[in-house]
């Protein structure tokens, strides 16, 4: 201890220099649009899939409501269940000249590129199949498509904390990438309309079996092209952002490893907002997947209009989407991330009401314009507030993403078979008439008002300071070197994990997660 209470020259000499690096990392705009286009082949693949997988079976190939449900359910779960085991073997692979995470943005491009046609195409080499063969056969090319666009999903969005460390920045990236996710979608809408009013027909048929499987061949190879962009035009960085910090520098010189700021996958399971984020990305999710599901059938059963309206009408969602997105950086810059995602809920509720009057008509273009803008803004803003939570916690980035994707997936899955078993018929009826309306507005109408309550829950805490230490962290925290050798934490750190070692509550240590530890020799002297 230095006399009269001042720190010794050289402790205030390391002090200096250990602190967070606070050079921001802005990117130029070549570089944001190599990043912005690498998840392309996805959104043209999910827009095909969410928008036209059961109007396909069902409608084109005849499959009966749950055999097309069931379509769906073997694509989510499986997917559902590739997110997380994705994620954590990317955190864990070794680095790469290459980069890890466009190796595997890479290996899910091949996957999907291969597979993804064969499910808009009817069975090789017979046409007298049973339902169930037909199923087994659809089967594996679901399993492959859906591993490889997990593989793609996880490793792109894992890409944006290790990018930049610049929060607005990362919600540019953000909007950059949903930016190209209505682009694609309105893209696969516009070739589908010109496709579809080419046959001179007004009712969907076997007959228009040739149209889908031409527009999954253009969606793959558009894809294609999209993706060599991003792998061309995007350098990974070779070192996560936490190994960038300064503490963790000193601490690697000294210690052989820079384990002080790191996040095991496990840390996140002891944090409470990982699973208030997660339910608020899968709210988001199912409102606007179960909109996208069901809409084509909304408007052919529901309001009986011509078939090119299940390319019109989400033709309007997403171009009012790409106007909003445009604006949804600027609303969370100004708002907050809490306050924009209100709002954004408000108006995709509107447009869920909207739609449940009989009758509307071509009003449905304006309820769908509602849905697109709010929809939009709410996928900008729950992904940024996933990128809040990271932080600069990259090394276990794609982990926290695939939990986020389990959630929405797995969810997603497990609503539209429950819908399907609840079908009124087997074949459609007059009964569908108002089934399809009720699901298209209570299903994601509901999703909504669960994701407010969680969003009241997030008020109090600030997302992305973590209420408990890794376990790393504690580790270095309760060496037992002496103070002239410790390492102190950097800002960043301090600002990342506030709670203390030495920190005490009603005289209780606290443990190296932030909560209250009480000893057995404590609760003995208290008893007695």
């Amino acid at each position: 201890m230095a006399e009269d209470g001042k720190t010794p020259a050289s402790l205030r000499e390391r002090r200096k220099t250990i602190t967070a690096p606070d050079a921001p990392f802005l990117l130029s705009f070549p570089r944001r649009f190599a990043y912005g286009v690498g998840h392309v082949l996805n959104d043209l693949c999910a827009s095909m899939w969410f928008s036209y997988l059961l109007v396909f079976y069902h409608k084109v190939l005849s499959f009966n409501n749950v055999n097309a449900g069931y379509m769906m359910l073997i694509g989510q779960v499986s997917d559902a269940m590739c997110t997380p085991l994705i994620g954590y073997e990317s955190d864990k692979s070794l680095g790469c000249r290459y980069g890890k995470r466009k190796t595997w943005h890479l290996l899910g491009t091949i996957c999907v590129m291969s597979s993804f046609v064969f499910i808009f195409s009817p069975v090789i080499a017979t046409e007298h199949a049973s339902q169930w063969a037909e199923l087994l056969y659809f089967a594996p090319f679901i399993v492959i498509f859906q591993f490889g666009w997990a593989s793609t999903q996880i490793s792109h969005l894992s890409l944006i904390p290790e990018l930049t460390n610049v929060a607005a920045e990362r919600v540019a990236l953000n909007a950059i990438r949903y930016t190209f996710t209505v682009f694609a979608n309105i893209f696969v809408y516009g070739i589908c309309w010109v496709l579809l009013n080419s046959t001179g027909t007004d009712k969907l048929s076997h007959n228009d079996v040739p149209q889908f499987r031409y527009l999954a061949i253009i969606v793959v190879g558009t894809g294609a092209i999209f993706s060599l962009i991003f792998h061309c035009g995007t350098k990974e960085p070779t070192e996560s952002r936490t190994s960038q910090m300064q503490c963790c520098i000193v601490n690697k010189k000294k210690y052989g490893s820079s384990e002080q700021c790191k996040m095991l996958w496990k840390d996140w399971l002891f944090e409470s907002q990982f699973y208030q984020v997660a339910m608020i990305y899968m709210c988001s999710r199912l409102m606007v997947n179960i909109s996208q599901v069901y809409i084509p059938m909304y408007v052919t059963e529901t309001l009986m209009m011509s078939k090119t309206t299940i390319a019109l009408v989400p033709l309007v969602i997403y171009v009012s989407g790409f106007l909003t997105s445009f604006f949804a950086g600027i609303l969370n810059k100004c708002l907050g991330r809490k306050l924009t995602y209100f709002l954004a809920v408000l108006v995709f509720l509107g447009g869920c009401a909207w739609l449940y009057f009989p009758g509307i008509g071509l009003q449905v273009y304006g309820a769908a314009a509602l849905l697109g803008a709010g929809g939009s803004t709410l996928l900008v803003t729950s992904l940024a507030l996933t990128s809040d939570l990271i932080s600069h916690n990259t090394e276990s980035g794609a982990f926290v993403y695939g939990a986020m994707s389990f959630t929405d997936k797995l969810s997603n899955g497990i609503t539209v078979i429950i819908i399907q078993y609840c079908h009124p018929c087997v074949n459609c009826c007059p009964a569908c008439k108002w089934f399809y309306r009720d699901i298209q507005v209570f299903v994601p109408g509901g999703a909504a008002i669960v994701g407010i309550i969680i969003l009241l829950t997030l008020l109090p805490v600030t997302v992305g300071v973590r209420k408990n230490p890794p376990r790393s962290y504690s580790v270095i925290a309760n060496s037992d070197m002496e103070s002239e050798g410790e390492i102190e934490p950097c800002d960043e750190c301090k600002k990342l994990f506030p709670v203390s070692r030495s920190t005490s509550y009603n005289n209780s240590p606290i443990n190296g997660y932030g909560s209250v530890q009480s000893t057995r020799e404590d609760s003995d002297s208290s008893s007695s």
